[in-house]
């Protein structure tokens, strides 16, 4: 008989504790997270720059406040872990950001040291992060009504082709006759690339505005309608036959039957012709519009303003993926019962 005692095997005794460390470990990426933007902050405040850059001040404001921000994720878990009737979704979410914005930190801090502290990398192409500060405070008159330029040729543009892919999408799924006219041509022009028909939009069309809008809806109705064509098609025939048993007509079978079946396949259409309209958009603005973020773009390369056109670029992607989630997010709403099986 042993001398030593055993110790007794508590249900669940392991599982609460495993739960309490990882339950702890998610606190150490925010944790970090507000230190690496203290420790950002005390670089730029205490290590001199090589140059005199403008709105340094302004950088370090925005590292203080980012670490700030990232402690009172600390605070908010902390205060929804003593709490045990609340869950704040939206603590949760930030927690689990906590390491990106770690990597954030670490990154904006490396870019600055090899940049403005050191000056390793070349300029005028490589410029500290206070530079890009500098665009959107100075220039930031120009770059606004670049935005708003180029979401209005891409609204334009895009509107246009996603109704113009749906129609002939529906009308090839939906008629035999219709298909067997439009199916080739839609085969033989589609899969060309929209920018192709560049030198030729902007012969034909008036003005540099018409020619892009044309371009952008040749980029989105391509996908729209195939994709809408491939769903009409693939609808079960037995919702036709009991539709029709209960004296459905055509007009009701298109409307209420074929689209609604086929929505799904829509809107993976409405996804790519949005991507296609985006590398269309910048193309025919750099070749032609006066205006816009392209033009911007072709504007500061021009004049050797790289911190312009890595601040052009940083809005570029802001829009773009902004965009792209306002449409998942009407999709979700539109389609409640499929929400989750697209990701983005």
């Amino acid at each position: 008989m042993s001398s030593h005692p055993q110790l007794l095997d508590v249900p669940g005794l392991h599982d609460t504790a495993e739960v309490t460390r990882r339950d702890t470990a998610r606190f150490i990426a925010p944790t970090l997270a507000s230190a690496a933007w203290l420790g950002g902050a005390a670089i730029t405040q205490w290590w001199p720059d090589l140059d005199d850059w403008p709105y340094t001040r302004e950088l370090l404001i925005l590292k203080l406040a980012l670490a700030a921000f990232c402690a009172l994720i600390v605070l908010g878990g902390w205060r929804q872990r003593a709490s045990t009737q609340t869950d704040d979704s939206r603590t949760n979410r930030w927690l689990a950001a906590a390491p990106w914005l770690l990597a954030l930190a670490l990154g904006i801090s490396g870019w600055e040291i090899v940049t403005a502290k050191l000056e390793w990398l070349p300029r005028p192409f490589f410029a500290p992060p206070q530079a890009l500060i500098a665009v959107y405070f100075d220039d930031f008159p120009r770059l606004w009504t670049s935005v708003v330029h180029s979401l209005g040729l891409l609204v334009y543009g895009y509107a246009l082709g996603a109704l113009t892919g749906f129609s002939v999408g529906v009308s090839i799924g939906w008629s035999r006759a219709v298909g067997y006219w439009l199916h080739p041509v839609l085969r033989f022009i589609g899969p060309l690339p929209a920018t192709a028909w560049l030198p030729l939009a902007f012969f034909f069309f008036p003005s540099s505005f018409s020619a892009s809008v044309f371009l952008i809806a040749l980029a989105s109705a391509f996908p729209v309608a195939v994709l809408t064509w491939s769903g009409v098609a693939s609808v079960n025939s037995a919702y036709y036959d009991v539709a029709r048993t209960l004296g459905a007509r055509p007009s009701f079978l298109i409307l209420k039957v074929a689209i609604p079946a086929a929505l799904p396949s829509v809107f993976v259409g409405l996804f790519m012709g949005l991507g296609a309209s985006f590398s269309v958009l910048f193309v025919a603005e750099m070749m032609g519009v006066k205006a816009g973020l392209g033009w911007y773009l072709q504007w500061a390369q021009g004049w050797a303003a790289y911190s312009n056109m890595y601040a052009a670029l940083l809005v570029m992607a802001l829009m773009c993926s902004g965009l792209i989630s306002l449409l998942f997010l009407f999709r979700d709403r539109l389609l409640a019962w499929q929400k989750g099986l697209l990701k983005w």
